[in-house]
């Protein structure tokens, strides 16, 4: 019995020795086929690599023009309100320069009748003053003349 379990046990070992062993060997032909089957594999993708670094590369460049474009339109309404405000500014000051000027217009105007009314007054009490001067000095010589001016209230 040992010996049929011994022989038994040699076959399968042997058996399954055998289809361990039994690979097919691989032939150098075998290799540099399945090397140039990767070169061709490799050039594909470096091929595809390419293309896709080019077309980066594009939608790159479209990105920087549509920026440009977006910076260009930009500055240009920055400068649209730059002179929106300057030209704001400019109507404040020429308005503010109108008031000042118009104010100083209707004072001369304003102040204008009444220096001349304060002018002929001025005339008027000056020749006021002279003409009682006068009476003062001819009613030392006229006594009726003297008690006018006393009734008056003048003397």
């Amino acid at each position: 019995m040992m010996k049929r379990i011994g022989f038994v046990g040699i076959i399968l070992f042997l058996g399954l020795a055998g289809n361990g062993f039994s690979e097919e060997a691989v032939t150098n032909s075998q290799i540099l086929e399945k090397l140039n089957s990767m070169d061709v594999k490799i050039a594909r993708l470096e091929t595809k690599v390419e293309e896709g670094q080019k077309s980066l590369q594009k939608q790159i460049d479209i990105s920087r023009e549509e920026m440009r474009a977006g910076q260009q339109s930009l500055q240009s309404q920055i400068d649209g309100l730059r002179y929106l405000v300057i030209g704001g500014f400019g109507v404040i000051l020429a308005g503010m320069f109108a008031l000042v000027g118009f104010v100083i217009w209707d004072r001369r105007t304003a102040l204008a009748p009444a220096v001349k009314k304060i002018e002929k007054i001025e005339m008027l009490e000056k020749k006021e003053d002279r003409l009682e001067d006068a009476l003062k000095e001819f009613a030392q010589k006229e006594p009726r003349l003297a008690e006018a001016l006393r009734f008056a209230g003048v003397l």
